[in-house]
């Protein structure tokens, strides 16, 4: 699993013209999923976002959690973020899972992040053509991926 994290001071997830869904301040996690994704890379990505120190104390130092400074988040599926562009100028995204294999993964992470911060998150729509506006607080964005844990 790959994950683009935006610590945000606002983000929502506007579908039809509609508002899906939207936060005040926490993250905003881009997520792509691939075929050798597992419930073992949801229960450690979950808990390191969760548990990741990007929000400031009192004295300005990154050194809270989404957790900690009672954050919100919202999760937005991305299949691009697994697009191959190592030739031509037209990305690949071969590696990115179909949605029979996606959605349930997508679902289990949503629950464990809801289980993790111990409160509902908010979701885009699997598969929908989604805009996705924020307000990146920073800016901070950090970029994980699950099979290289750096």
């Amino acid at each position: 699993m790959r994950t683009v994290i935006q610590r945000v001071t606002s983000a929502s997830v506007t579908i039809d013209g509609q508002v899906k869904s939207s936060i005040g301040p926490g993250l905003l996690v881009l997520l792509g999923i691939e075929d050798a994704d597992n419930e073992e890379d949801i229960a450690w990505l979950a808990a390191k976002i969760v548990n990741l120190r990007i929000f400031n104390d009192d004295e300005g130092v990154m050194n809270k959690s989404v957790l900690e400074a009672n954050g919100e988040i919202i999760l937005v599926s991305q299949f691009t973020l697994h697009a191959a562009t190592k030739k031509g100028n037209r990305p690949s995204y071969i590696k990115a899972s179909k949605p029979n294999i996606a959605i349930p993964l997508y679902e289990k992470m949503i629950k464990q992040l809801e289980q993790e911060l111990g409160k509902p998150i908010q979701t885009g729509t699997f598969g929908a053509d989604m805009k996705v506006q924020l307000v990146n607080d920073g800016p901070v964005t950090i970029l994980i991926d699950s099979k290289n844990k750096e």
